[in-house]
């Protein structure tokens, strides 16, 4: 099997080019008996959608989802869920002009080696980060699986871009508020200063990278399959496809390194009968498997490849080197639209594992 499928009991498969016809995803396994509507897909998409502010890229796409099949009567049937989008804005002019000049930090050029020159290059073909609205339409159908049947809700914001933070926010605040504005900061303030060194960035001609945060809670104990696809195994394979993430962590992170055992370690206590941890640094997972407590992991972005600040790089076909501006309409910082894509890609892992643990049944019924 290639690389263009996710899952082993709940399987995405994503297919469709930037400047193809469509960008698509084919859901196979999703227990038949789930609600389901385009409805139910779309809010998910119009969060992800390009053109939407000064600080993403203009390329205008309605990104109006169709379900092609698997759903009857507004039931899934557990036959495979195709979804697709039609691209309408797509313009290839501007990559005809640097088809031999691989841009620096892009995928140009292992593509074009790896393909012997026959990948579609126009608007980064299977490398854009427009494939991702595939992830996003699967993982709204996640989304809903797991809060219909297991109450289990994920919900990703921004806390970084460039050099700018974001202070600890409690839960219920940062659900409240990650969508309230255009970086996707639950705090404000701090939203406010994002989006301006970002719009300093575009001006300049360069681009910004950034951290969002994710997290997962009503998980039931016991997800995720040791040795190698322990629940962090495969969330991490998950979330390293999404185009320029370069580094996650679980709990505490790089920061649990500087720590000892003694102040890392997270007691466990009995709290109205549940057993609970009194601090959640293993970030709700231990030895691979989940342990109900909320899972919670940051996913770094780096700092878009394409940008208009001039560059010197090779060209492929002169084998010289030369000025490289890189046209186009680009993202001058990726992060404020990835919020969708990752809570889709952790619901389509936890909702494979879910199945796999025999906590999602194959007809759902009585929910």
């Amino acid at each position: 099997m290639g690389g263009n499928s996710l899952g082993e009991r709940f399987i995405v498969t994503s297919f469709g080019e930037s400047h193809g016809r469509c960008v698509g995803a084919i859901l196979d396994g999703c227990p038949a008996g789930l609600p389901l509507k385009e409805s139910d897909i779309q809010p998910d998409l119009d969060l992800r959608k390009p053109g939407q502010s000064s600080i993403t890229t203009q390329r205008k796409e309605e990104d109006k989802v169709e379900i092609l099949s698997g759903t009857f009567n507004a039931h899934t049937t557990n036959a495979p869920i195709c979804m697709v989008i039609w691209n309408q804005d797509s313009d290839s002019r501007p990559y005809d002009k640097i088809k031999t000049i691989p841009r620096p930090g892009h995928s140009d050029y292992p593509a074009m080696i790896k393909y012997g020159g026959y990948a579609d290059y126009r608007g980064s073909g299977r490398f854009s980060g427009r494939l991702t609205a595939s992830f996003v339409m699967a993982g709204a159908i996640s989304k809903k699986l797991l809060k219909y049947v297991l109450g289990i809700e994920t919900i990703a914001y921004t806390i970084k871009i460039g050099e700018i933070s974001m202070g600890e926010i409690s839960l219920e605040k940062a659900k409240a508020g990650r969508y309230t504005n255009e970086v996707r900061c639950p705090d404000t303030q701090i939203a406010e200063k994002m989006k301006d060194s970002i719009m300093s960035a575009r001006k300049s001609g360069n681009s910004l990278g950034g951290v969002i945060e994710c997290v997962s809670t009503g998980l039931p104990v016991g997800l995720g399959e040791p040795i190698f696809s322990s629940l962090e195994s495969d969330l991490s394979k998950a979330l390293f496809s999404i185009p320029a993430v370069k580094a996650i962590e679980f709990g505490s992170g790089f920061e649990g390194t500087k720590r000892t055992g003694y102040e890392n370690n997270d007691l466990f206590i009995n709290e109205k009968g549940k057993v609970v941890t009194l601090t959640n640094n293993a970030g709700g997972i231990l030895g691979g498997l989940s342990n109900g407590m909320p899972l919670t992991m940051r996913i770094g972005f780096k700092p878009a490849a394409s940008i208009a600040k001039t560059q010197r790089t090779l060209d492929m076909f002169s084998n010289s080197l030369v000025d490289l501006q890189v046209p186009g309409r680009h993202d001058p910082c990726v992060v404020p639209r990835a919020p969708p894509i990752v809570e889709g890609l952790v619901s389509i892992v936890l909702s494979d594992h879910a199945i796999k643990a025999g906590f999602i049944p194959s007809v759902l019924r009585g929910y």
